[in-house]
């Protein structure tokens, strides 16, 4: 979360602070040149710890495994800022501006509460404001997922008239080229479960990974027809992942980006290494693929409308959840996907 996004509201809240500890508690006691060193000091303790406070409490959201530490780093961090304070406070300002405050014990338990519960005031009034922009935003985020969605399941009733006829005609063929050309029954079947996939799984919220890498064997399958031997597939699945699920489609994309900046642009000898492993509350996919020097380009330099698509439900889907990376060497090219899980086992 970055400052400047809100400067307008960090300069009159920080304003309206300063002018408070200086010109609100000056005019009680008719000292404003001692009060002003005094919100000088108060202002950037303040300000630290309200910072921190929104980045853990807000920017992290607070997830279920990091709760507790968070809370807990936060009061060992306010107790030292105050600390700090009472110390500059205590042996720099008061003997100068108010020596009568040094008949109170430096480490005194009713001041030490007292600035401690003002110091939480101020940052829970300033982190108010980013609770109420940050439950906008995901109001919004949230009729953005509605919408899309809603279009993607009109479209799909529209375009599943054809795709049902096709496929039952695929399925006739099968049969009938089973006997007499094993090989054309075998390239007919792996249409025929690509189609499949897209009519009766793709609709669904999310679908095992299994599932999605299948249907990912079934596109590799129908290409290999097409590329022979110059291409070169493998899929390493390291760490058992029958209990995973993923919105469904958000590979495919990845690999078609490999034959179409790195097979279909190579004359010689092509290889795509797909690898699938999980740790612990996430698992991640790398897609690698060789290139010629001038082959690929980059993720965020290409305008295709797939790996577009694929960014933008990421981010509506698995937002502060995912990571999408890129490494672009002069012979190959990897994409590297990594999906935190916690939330959405």
């Amino acid at each position: 979360m970055k400052l400047t996004r809100d400067v307008p509201f960090n300069t009159v809240f920080w304003l309206l602070y300063f002018l408070y500890q200086w010109l609100g508690l000056a005019s009680l006691y008719g000292n404003y040149h001692d009060y002003f060193i005094n919100a000088c000091m108060a202002l950037p303790v303040a300000f630290v710890f309200s910072r921190l406070a929104v980045y853990f409490l807000i920017k992290r959201r607070l997830a279920e495994t990091s709760r507790v530490v968070d809370w807990v780093n936060l009061v060992l961090i306010s107790l030292l800022l105050l600390v700090l304070r009472r110390y500059i406070n205590y042996y720099f300002l008061y003997p100068t501006y108010f020596p009568q405050a040094q008949r109170m014990p430096f480490l005194s338990a009713g001041k030490m509460l007292v600035e401690f519960v003002n110091l939480y005031t101020v940052t829970g009034l300033y982190a108010l404001y980013y609770f109420i922009q940050c439950w906008y935003e995901e109001r919004f985020r949230v009729h953005q997922l509605v919408q899309q969605t809603t279009t993607a399941e009109l479209n799909l009733l529209k375009a599943q008239v054809q795709p049902h006829f096709v496929f039952n005609t695929l399925n006739n063929m099968y049969s009938t080229a089973l006997t007499s050309s094993p090989e054309t029954a075998s390239l007919i079947a792996h249409l025929s479960g690509f189609l499949a996939y897209n009519l009766y799984e793709s609709n669904q919220a999310t679908v095992p990974l299994a599932t999605e890498i299948s249907y990912i064997e079934h596109y590799i399958e129908l290409q290999k027809n097409r590329y022979g031997p110059k291409l070169d597939v493998s899929i390493n699945v390291y760490t058992p992942i029958h209990d995973l699920q993923i919105a469904p489609l958000l590979l495919l994309p990845l690999v078609e980006n490999c034959f179409k900046h790195g097979v279909t642009s190579s004359a010689d000898l092509s290889w795509i290494r797909i690898d699938i492993a999980r740790q612990p509350g996430q698992f991640s996919v790398k897609i690698a693929n060789s290139k010629d020097e001038q082959g690929s380009v980059p993720v965020s330099d290409m305008g295709g409308i797939g790996l577009s698509n694929v960014k933008k439900r990421l981010s509506l889907l698995y937002p502060d959840a995912h990571e999408l990376t890129s490494i672009d060497e002069p012979h190959a090219y990897l994409i590297c996907l990594t999906i935190n899980t916690l939330n959405y086992d």
